[in-house]
């Protein structure tokens, strides 16, 4: 089996060095960059299988790296590194389009635990035969899940996966209420995980932004106070 290649954007040498050493001890292929610039040409040219991307950055910080990552329409997942007290620097991350973040200073148990899952989640997604039930018809919406697309009144939105996956995953479902973890557990493939779940927030505003007339009034994905968020045909 061809083995993963993780591209780690980090401009201090410790912290690479205690990166490359776990991630090759868990039989991952690396990739090194110490500013944004030689960041970014690494993830285009290289396609990483994941990416692990410091904030502060330089020659271009990670902000600027990840925006342009996703707006060149590239979905390898992107772990993003934040100081803890930086609040505003992890939604932002997450808006840019992160697929997560952790804090400094990390648990490796937990940053191995992160990777493995986001890799395998996108190895889950790999093109298969598509069942006459990939696509569902909800009315309004129409997700084909084996073509990996979503129209509204016959328009293509424009998604990543990860909210491609959410919606998918939610619409499945629809009419069940699901919780915030079982949300990190099911779409982001987070086994058992305990933390911070501000990213399915991020995430559902996001989504609701693309596919609701009025965001501020959601009618396709709504939530139920203290409960979580779930999916309503119209």
């Amino acid at each position: 089996m061809e083995r993963k290649k993780v591209l780690i954007v980090e401009d201090e040498k410790n912290i690479v060095d205690i990166l490359r050493f776990n991630l090759q001890k868990e039989g991952y292929d690396t990739l090194e960059a110490f500013d944004g610039v030689t960041g970014l040409q690494l993830a285009l040219e290289e396609n990483p299988d994941l990416i692990l991307l410091d904030l502060m950055l330089p020659a271009m910080n990670g902000f600027e790296v990840c925006k342009t990552i996703r707006d060149k329409g590239q979905n390898t997942p992107v772990l993003i590194i934040t100081a803890r007290e930086a609040e505003k620097d992890k939604i932002l991350g997450l808006d840019l389009g992160a697929d997560d973040y952790i804090t400094k200073p990390f648990s490796i148990r937990e940053l191995m635990a992160r990777v493995k899952a986001n890799i395998r989640r996108v190895d889950m997604l790999q093109p298969t035969e598509t069942p006459p039930e990939a696509r569902l018809d909800l009315g309004r919406l129409v997700i084909d899940k084996g073509a990996g697309f979503v129209t509204k009144d016959g328009e293509t939105l424009e998604l990543t996966q990860r909210e491609l996956e959410l919606l998918t995953y939610l619409a499945s479902n629809a009419g069940k209420v699901f919780s915030r973890q079982e949300l990190m557990e099911r779409v982001w493939n987070y086994e058992g995980y305990v933390g911070d779940v501000r990213g399915v927030d991020v995430a559902v505003r996001r989504l609701r932004e693309k596919l609701e007339d009025n965001p501020a009034q959601p009618v396709f994905i709504l939530t139920r106070r203290g409960a979580g968020y779930y999916f309503q045909k119209d």
